[in-house]
């Protein structure tokens, strides 16, 4: 009865089709997955720059040097965002220079690094050029600034995947996505200017 039986079985297909779904099913759920995360990253990453051109230019106005304007501003971003990304936690981040080319380059203010570790510390002398009392690795100061001056505008979201798939490929259970948006703050008054450079040193 045992070899009849195996004869039977050997070319017998039924249900074969099941069988190899449950071997391809699990990789195509997490191609699926993947990429329906991948395509709700890149959404919000299109829609937080466009979203950030438009408050960058409200807050280049003149109303957009107050801080409580800049709050209001800073909440109609989070409101775009939260819609796409309920849990979503926005950080912002304000930095001015006096000019364009300026905010490019993004220098560092000059400092004497005596310890070789590429950062200004340990007593090491610095050329406090934009008169803020603090060394700053990129040259600008905090804030959206004045008339005139060049505003770095950045908003910073941080949310859950949509999917818990990403400890399975070795990434992280969080998105990130950043936009930044630079604009001149409009000619209200007559640009400010910084006093005269001063060396001070490190903490």
């Amino acid at each position: 009865m045992i070899r009849p039986l195996a004869s039977r079985l050997k070319g017998d297909e039924r249900g074969i089709t099941i069988v190899e779904f449950a071997v391809v099913a699990p990789v195509m759920l997490l191609l699926l997955m993947g990429s329906m995360d991948l395509a709700h990253t890149l959404y919000m990453r299109a829609t937080l720059q466009g979203i950030m051109q438009k408050a960058a230019r409200d807050a280049s106005l003149e109303a957009g040097a107050a801080v409580p304007r800049q709050t209001v501003i800073d909440g109609i971003v989070s409101d775009q965002v939260e819609k796409l990304a309920a849990s979503a936690v926005v950080t912002f981040d304000r930095r001015f220079y006096r000019t364009f080319s300026e905010a490019s380059t993004a220098r560092a203010e000059e400092w004497t690094d005596t310890n070789n570790d590429g950062t200004c510390n340990d007593g090491e002398p610095y050329t406090d050029q934009n008169s803020n009392m603090s060394w700053d690795r990129d040259g600008s100061n905090t804030g959206q600034g004045g008339a005139k001056d060049t505003a770095l505008y950045t908003a910073t979201v941080e949310y859950p995947r949509l999917f818990p798939m990403a400890g399975m490929i070795g990434m992280s259970d969080t998105v990130r996505v950043r936009a930044t948006t630079v604009l001149r703050n409009q000619p209200y008054a007559d640009q400010g200017s910084y006093a005269t450079p001063v060396v001070r040193n490190c903490a």
